[in-house]
């Protein structure tokens, strides 16, 4: 079965690399904007948000329910059912940037993060952001991440094809 999120790109200057990924979704603007933006949301694909308050400025902490890692920043971008923007301490500046498009009443995400680190680092990143629009897509289709049966395989599957794919392996 082929991969229903197309992969992600990056580009590197220095030590500061960005990774872009365009997710068309098949679910209105208003459902995905849930699912970005919100604890609950957040929750069935991404991260458990301890605390989120929803406008520029306000804080945010998010722990990666996978992982358990515990990031806290702010929001830095906030434009509802738009964009949702969070830049915090352990990953970075991640954008959310959703329009209407695709297939019927679908969406398409326009995703945006930037951090500092190795070039392992952003190849964990690819890996790891391609994996959660995986659940992401499932939780828009009523099947919210059980992450009790995360799979660091899939993830280490994911990461070495991005690594392959960096080097023109096929």
């Amino acid at each position: 079965m082929a991969d229903p999120i197309p992969p992600g790109t990056t580009e590197t200057r220095g030590d500061t690399h960005t990774v872009r990924f365009t997710v068309p979704l098949a679910h209105p603007v208003e459902r995905v904007w849930l699912a970005v933006s919100t604890p609950g949301g957040l929750r069935g694909w991404l991260a458990d948000a301890e605390m989120l308050e929803p406008h520029l400025g306000g804080p945010v902490t998010l722990r990666w329910l996978n992982s358990g890692t515990v990031a806290t920043g702010t929001v830095t971008a906030w434009d509802v059912e738009r964009i949702a923007e969070y830049t915090v301490d352990v990953h970075g500046r991640i954008r959310m940037h959703l329009e209407p498009g695709g297939a019927g009443d679908g969406t398409v995400l326009r995703f945006v993060n930037e951090f500092r680190g190795t070039d392992d680092r952003r190849l964990d990143s690819l890996a790891g952001w391609h994996d959660h629009f995986t659940y992401l897509a499932d939780a828009l289709a009523g099947r919210p991440a059980d992450w009790s049966s995360w799979s660091r395989e899939r993830w280490q599957e994911l990461r070495d094809r991005y690594e392959a794919r960096d080097f023109g392996a096929t």
